[in-house]
């Protein structure tokens, strides 16, 4: 039985925790944030070959650091992944 990933921001054990019909994702691989999902709904193109600095308190800088997490120019539609810790 694999485990659903669940969704940056939601409650770990809330019941919407994993992913929603009708909603876009990015998977986060790598750095802290490792298999977690990002929901990207309603972002605009340049928003989501951006990425993202996602607060999390696994940051090298501690509670309150960021992960910087984006897509790789081979597969800007695929999975978001690491890039580094940010204060």
């Amino acid at each position: 039985m694999s485990q659903v990933p669940r969704v940056y921001g939601s409650e770990r054990d809330g019941p919407e925790s994993g992913p929603q019909p009708g909603r876009d994702y990015r998977e986060l691989t790598g750095g802290p944030l490792d298999g977690q999902l990002i929901e990207v709904t309603g972002w605009t193109d340049e928003e989501i070959t951006t990425g993202a600095y996602l607060i999390t308190p696994h940051s090298t800088y501690g509670p309150g650091g960021r992960a910087a997490y984006g897509p790789t120019f081979s597969r800007p539609a695929g999975p978001w992944v690491w890039e580094g810790d940010v204060p």
